[in-house]
């Protein structure tokens, strides 16, 4: 910015005393200005046509009119908003010792060191920061801001039971009302001094309102600084809130009225924003909600992220997906590459990221240390309850995309047969989505039946889903032959049991007669009574469920000869 000062003839005027014993620059681009007058030139530099010319002035005007005031004696009042940019113009002017003991470099370095003791002053400057941003790095005070909001960040609060930030109902840290009480370098006003539980999370709507090269810097700060995970991961989900509208469009969050009064930032931002977001998150598990990062996948899959970013967020899931929730992993289809509701495709990656790290943690290598073994041991417990859920997850999953008539029948199997059977304690939920799939999918073959059937282990259905199948027209009638015929098995097992327990009793009860002149025989006979009984109608559920395999083979017969009389034709999807 160019500032016309004084026409300048064969003498200096005395208004332009004050600035020039104050300001090297000045001193120095008016003495070259009567230079050139002396010697008649047109091109001096930083003049022309005898104007003085201060070119790339810090905070522009503003900054100027609050320089001259300071050189002219007038009152002028240092804050943290305007201190920054004065810093700045007070270097760029050379306004140094040189030129008078207390110059304007030496007023605003002390000013700054009292900003830096305050969370919410040194916000403020932070902020102003940006409009002198090349100036404000060279001499230090960005980094300087950062320190200092970083170190009470990562203070704890809570040691001292007293409010941290003076307002936490402000829209910006330049709202902030004046404060009055210092706590730990902490500003106070007199309205928040009140004692009052402080959060971990206190700090985070103040950082939100920062640019985002300032706010990272901000974060990889406070990381150095040791900040445990969880609250730099909190941090980073609450800006992304607040800056990816896309997010909100999706679902609905605690901050969306805090967000909507952001003016809205392009995909183009929003997508940058995104992939610099995702990779510093945290690595540690658990440390971000799954929930979230499956927002932030969708999100990415809106905006077109990069494919890295993408992978980076399906890795992510997967290394967590037993703390995943069936809504939020129904991420619909985007574009027309695929015909399916839902992006099975997507969900087939995270299982297995999913099922491959967790195959390196159980094939850890094997150490002679007893505490290691044990460890390792309560590893591996952790990792099963782990896998279980992941297995519910999926089975009902499965279910509820299975009525989708384009979810082709590979898709399906693919993700199904993901799973390890250990990992399946009971199948009933994929024997459910089985079901449904066959019940949309009502054209499928007998072999393409069998097939999918195949995912399903009939022994480890409950006695519930057991019932069901054998009563199931959809299923292969080799499937229900299984279902019967390990149902059976299953009531032979009981029976063995109970005769079992029956020949014990009763050995034990003689042991007790011969031992005791005076058993209880009326109790034994009654006990051996109701074991006999039991294991009659056992015997009876047995011989039902040969009569249903009979009668449903029969059945079946019967239907292959229509079908070979009167063959249907193959049904199409549409």
């Amino acid at each position: 910015m160019t500032f016309q000062l004084h026409k300048v003839n064969e003498k200096v005027p005395i208004l332009l005393f004050p600035l020039i014993s104050r300001s090297g620059l000045v001193e120095k681009l008016v003495g070259e200005c009567l230079l050139v007058v002396e010697e008649g030139e047109d091109d001096g530099i930083g003049c022309r046509s005898s104007v003085v010319k201060l070119d790339d002035m810090p905070g522009g005007t503003k900054a100027f009119e609050l320089v001259t005031k300071f050189c002219y004696g007038m009152k002028l009042e240092l804050t943290a908003l305007n201190v920054v940019a004065l810093r700045c113009a007070a270097e760029y002017l050379q306004m140094t010792e040189d030129y008078g003991e207390g110059n304007l470099i030496s007023q605003t370095e002390l000013f700054l060191n009292e900003v830096f003791s305050s969370w919410t002053d040194s916000m403020k400057a932070l902020e102003t920061c940006e409009e002198v941003l090349p100036q404000a790095e060279e001499l230090h005070v960005v980094s300087r801001c950062i320190n200092s909001l970083a170190m009470k960040a990562c203070a704890d609060p809570a040691l001292f039971s007293w409010p941290v930030s003076n307002d936490m109902n402000a829209k910006s840290p330049r709202d902030h009302t004046h404060t009055t009480l210092l706590w730990n370098g902490i500003s106070l006003s007199a309205s928040t001094a009140k004692s009052r539980p402080v959060t971990d999370d206190w700090w985070f709507e103040d950082v939100s309102f920062l640019s985002w090269p300032l706010y990272k810097r901000l974060i990889k700060e406070v990381e150095n600084r040791g900040m445990n995970p969880e609250r730099v991961a909190g941090s980073l989900v609450f800006y992304a809130r607040r800056y990816l509208p896309s997010m909100h469009r999706q679902s609905s969050f605690k901050e969306t009225n805090a967000a909507s009064t952001i003016s809205t930032p392009s995909e183009s931002d929003q997508r940058t924003l995104l992939e610099e977001l995702v990779g510093m998150l945290p690595l540690q598990k658990g440390v971000t909600q799954t929930k979230f990062l499956l927002r932030l996948l969708r999100t990415a899959m809106v905006l077109h992220s990069s494919s890295s970013c993408r992978e980076n967020l399906e890795r992510r899931v997967g290394a967590q997906l037993e703390q995943a929730s069936l809504i939020d992993l129904l991420i619909p289809s985007i574009g027309y590459s695929t015909d399916t509701l839902y992006d099975i495709d997507c969900v087939q990656r995270i299982v297995d990221h999913c099922m491959s790290m967790n195959q390196v943690v159980c094939s850890g290598a094997s150490t002679p240390s007893i505490v290691e073994e044990q460890n390792k041991l309560l590893d591996g417990s952790q990792s099963l309850a782990a896998m279980t859920m992941v297995a519910d997850l999926v089975d009902s999953y499965l279910a509820e995309v299975a009525p989708d008539v384009n979810l082709k029948l590979p898709k399906f199997q693919a993700l199904a047969a993901a799973i390890p059977d250990y990992a399946r304690t009971r199948y009933d939920g994929i024997y459910h989505a089985i079901d449904i799939y066959l019940k949309a999918h009502h054209w499928l073959t007998e072999s393409e039946r069998e097939q999918i059937c195949r995912l399903m282990n009939c022994q480890k259905l409950s006695l519930e889903a057991s019932t069901h199948a054998a009563q199931n027209e959809r299923l292969p009638l080799r499937v229900v032959v299984q279902v019967l015929f390990f149902e059976q098995l299953r009531l032979r097992t009981q029976i063995s049991g109970w005769l079992f327990v029956s020949e014990n009793l009763e050995a034990s009860q003689n042991a007790i007669m011969q031992e005791d002149p005076l058993p209880p025989e009326n109790r034994t006979l009654e006990m051996v009574d109701d074991v006999r009984e039991r294991v009659s109608e056992l015997e009876k559920e047995c011989l039902s469920m040969r009569q249903e395999i009979q009668r449903l083979a029969k059945t079946k017969r019967r239907w292959n000869i229509l079908l070979k009389m009167f063959p249907r034709k193959k049904v199409m999807p549409s």
